[in-house]
């Protein structure tokens, strides 16, 4: 199967789990379940014994609901998508895009689990898993999940390239506890993957992610500076928070080059310094010249204010300062 690519065309690192391997994690979790179920119903007898039929009858089902049926939807939910089977197998469910799921994900699933697993021995599930091209069953198409390989035998982790220098520490102070995980999954993909996409479509995407960073932060991007370059040295600086908690206080808020004023992200009006032999120092940040992209990031923050190249002037303040070069 194909790795997964999103509506954006962002391709995600992640691989939709075969057959074998989820039969394989449904058997643990099943055996698991079952088991504690069996052994809540014996206790249940032994305790209840004197118990009317109607009282023991309404135990059972009530165990059912609570056991087969509740037990993996929590599991799923506080785990964010792996259950004991899963995490032996090395699968987890995910959203469409490569997202965490929620509690209404796995509500879904685990419902429509009931039907396609245990009421028919899995049977339509194997079927619909062998029928999709992403191997997903009846819950996970109502659910908008699927289930992901987390461990793929030879395949790296794309790593975050660092943003320009002149950029390092310059949201220190920025508050980056409204940004939600979700966010910054989105943004991670973005950034190690963004030489895969068109450069019409990475510009808007950057455009856009830049603006949501923005509107949960409550800070602006420093003028002229491209959304792509903004998102890199933010979630650096989120990595450099979390080094900080994890191995004390010791280190800055950013690494980089000190003294290098645009580097390779063609900054408007500032240059690469030159570097022995000729030529200009360059960081993996290659920005071609971009198409304007008409459609507005998020329409609820209102249209942008113009002085940037390719805008009109006009009345109103800038939220993010990102303007599609001309």
């Amino acid at each position: 199967m194909s790795a997964l690519v999103t509506g954006d065309a962002v391709v995600l690192g992640v691989q939709p789990a075969k057959l074998p391997s989820r039969a394989l994690a449904l058997a643990i979790d099943l055996v698991v379940v079952w088991g504690v179920f069996l052994v809540v119903m014996i206790g249940l007898t032994l305790t209840t014994a004197s118990l009317d039929p109607a009282a023991s009858r309404a135990l059972g089902i009530a165990s059912f609901l609570l056991i087969p049926v509740g037990a993996p939807i929590a599991v799923e939910t506080l785990t964010k998508g792996r259950s004991l089977g899963k995490l032996a197998c090395g699968l987890r469910v995910v959203r469409d895009d490569g997202g965490p799921i929620r509690f209404r994900h796995a509500l879904v699933r685990g419902a429509m689990g009931a039907v396609e697993i245990m009421l028919t021995t899995g049977v339509v599930a194997a079927i619909a898993s062998l029928v999709s091209a992403r191997g997903r069953r009846i819950g996970d198409v109502f659910a908008g999940t699927l289930v992901v390989r987390e461990r793929v035998p030879g395949t790296r982790v794309g790593q975050v390239p660092p943003p320009p220098p002149w950029l390092a520490g310059r949201f220190a102070q920025v508050d980056l506890s409204g940004v939600p995980d979700d966010l910054w999954l989105a943004v991670r993909q973005y950034l190690t993957r963004m030489g895969q996409l068109d450069p019409a479509v990475a510009w808007s995407m950057a455009a856009r992610l830049a603006d949501e960073l923005v509107a949960r932060t409550g800070t602006a991007a420093p003028e002229g500076v491209p959304p792509a370059a903004f998102l890199a040295a933010v979630v650096q600086e989120r990595q450099a928070r979390d080094a900080r908690r994890a191995f004390g206080a010791g280190g800055g808020s950013g690494a980089g080059v000190v003294g290098d004023p645009g580097g390779a992200w063609g900054v408007p009006g500032a240059e690469a310094p030159a570097v022995a032999g000729g030529g200009a120092a360059s960081h993996g940040w290659v920005l071609e010249p971009l198409p304007v992209v008409e459609s507005g990031p998020f329409p609820r923050q209102g249209p942008r204010a113009g002085g940037g190249p390719g805008g009109e002037g006009g009345a109103g303040t800038r939220s993010t300062g990102f303007v599609a070069p001309g």
